[in-house]
């Protein structure tokens, strides 16, 4: 039998999937680890723990199929920006990873944005300068961590982010690599030219001899140390998890899009060659590449989706289980509309205010469970068609079916957890205008590392052939009437204009 492992390191824990030679997940291994916050707006993991997780489950999902001896080879998706920092000789990381999540260094940001290099920034990385990417992260560890800046420019050091690790860490130290879909997280990374920026590099005063070599997305990421698992596993495929969900989803063409609705929601719109520059304040980032063609996207990211949803289960109380909401949202009462702008942490694109926080319109004594229910599933809608619209703002070609306001996509493909849901799909379809496609298999983030790895090593086909076996289990059609469609947008954007007022801090 050929068997594809697929690790798949993710935020709160890590899985290792083990696929067949048909592309069908076979076994999986799943283990969490901790969440560190030393403070404030601070979040950390421990690499040795991620490392461990990885460790184990990869064993546990080998060892369902008969055995290490029985992989063809391996392939890795991973939380991105998480930015680690480790000794050369040693392997020892020198600090916590610092997560994607962190803020803490939100003050060297602004102090960058205040110098004018934003606009800099933008143009070679396609990203917003912001703490969220890993540049700033790296140059914290510089000037924080003792002895750390010395070790580096003596170059005893590397920099990495969850991948660079793994693959450090798997290759017995022998190999020091990402893909470019990584590297184009950290803000370090010219998408254009395909190079790391030295003058950015130079700005942050970060030594180059830290950067790890750059490689196509399906590629000879080396062999693991026969110590790990008794055999030599080759490591052909690396993506980020949001672009390994793009490959997953076989959004191979301009204008195809996927939508990933987990904790938060990123969207990444396919745009070709084309390396489109935001208008509206959505990342230009890469999609994937392969034989050295790069293939860009648009990214737009949601910040609370799923997560509304366990905040009326566990912060209020007013649901026992999250997979009711879709029943309850069916039962709400059609003429009493509740608005929930779920701002809990600021609002991501293509807003990216920091600052403003939640709130809740349209509420009466007679507002109860149910309409909480269907205003938190509604609002992921609300926020998707806002993505929609500022990407097609961004980018108008190569597609056909059209939204309320105008704005077209040739394809929505969703998955993540809460695209479980009937009733928040099929309201997506309705507030967008775009049929809304499910696939069979939802673990599309695992699937697209195991696709990368498989195809390099010969055992799976190449994009086209692969696009053909995507497999449809539900497609959900627009049926609101463009007219009340429209009405019930307006409301949102009424809502969130509200909410980016006094009580958001705006003034």
């Amino acid at each position: 039998m050929t068997y594809i492992l697929a690790i798949d390191q993710g935020t709160t824990s890590s899985r290792s999937i083990t696929f067949d030679g048909e592309l069908r997940p076979v076994a999986t291994a799943q283990q969490e680890f901790r969440q560190i916050f030393p403070t404030s707006g601070w979040v950390e993991h421990d690499p040795e723990e991620i490392w461990a997780s990885v460790l184990a489950t990869s064993r546990k999902a080998m060892d369902k199929v008969g055995g290490a001896d029985k992989i063809n080879a391996i392939g890795i998706t991973n939380q991105r920006e998480t930015t680690l920092l480790w000794d050369r000789e040693t392997g020892k990381p020198l600090h916590n990873a610092i997560v994607w999540q962190d803020r803490r260094t939100a003050d060297t940001c602004a102090r960058l944005r205040g110098d004018g290099l934003e606009e800099t920034i933008r143009a070679r990385t396609g990203l917003l300068l912001d703490p969220y990417f890993s540049a700033t992260k790296l140059a914290w560890l510089l000037d924080n961590v003792e002895g750390a800046r010395a070790l580096a420019e003596a170059g005893k050091l590397a920099f990495g982010t969850i991948d660079t690790f793994l693959i450090w860490r798997l290759t017995g130290g022998r190999v020091h690599a990402t893909d470019a879909t990584n590297a184009a997280r950290t803000m370090l990374y010219d998408i254009r030219h395909s190079e790391w920026d030295t003058d950015i590099c130079k700005t942050l005063n970060i030594p180059m001899s830290l950067l790890p070599e750059v490689r196509d997305c399906a590629a000879d990421f080396g062999v693991t140390d026969k110590a790990l698992f008794g055999v030599e596993i080759p490591i052909l495929g690396v993506a980020g998890d949001q672009q390994a969900a793009t490959i997953g989803q076989a959004c191979f063409k301009p204008g195809m899009m996927k939508s990933t609705y987990g904790t938060g929601c990123f969207a990444l719109l396919n745009t070709g060659t084309d390396m489109v520059t935001s208008e509206n304040r959505l990342l230009t980032t890469i999609a994937y590449r392969l034989n050295g063609q790069t293939t860009y996207a648009l990214e737009g990211s949601i910040f609370i989706a799923g997560a509304a949803v366990q905040w009326l289960r566990d912060g209020l109380g007013v649901i026992e289980n999250a997979g009711d909401t879709g029943t309850m949202a069916r039962a709400a009462d059609p003429g009493h509309e509740v608005i929930l702008v779920p701002a809990f942490t600021g609002l991501g694109a293509p807003y990216w205010d920091a600052e403003c926080r939640g709130a809740i319109f349209g509420i009466t004594r007679a507002t109860g469970p149910n309409e909480m229910a269907r205003a938190a599933l509604q609002a992921v809608g609300f926020q998707t068609r806002d993505l929609l619209t500022a990407m097609q703002a961004d980018w108008s070609g190569g597609s056909t079916a059209t939204l309320r306001d105008g704005a077209t996509t040739a394809t929505l493909r969703v998955d993540g957890g809460m695209a479980a849901s009937d009733y928040a799909m099929g309201f997506l379809a309705d507030i967008t205008g775009a049929p809304v496609d499910r696939p069979r298999v939802l673990e599309t983030t695992a699937l697209g590392a195991a696709w990368l790895a498989g195809m390099q090593a010969g055992i799976y086909p190449g994009p086209d052939e692969f696009a053909k076996s995507w497999a449809l289990e539900s497609r959900f059609e627009p049926t609101l009437p463009t007219d009340e469609s429209d009405r019930l947008y307006d409301l949102w954007r009424d809502a969130v204009r509200r909410t980016l007022g006094p009580l958001g801090a705006k003034g």
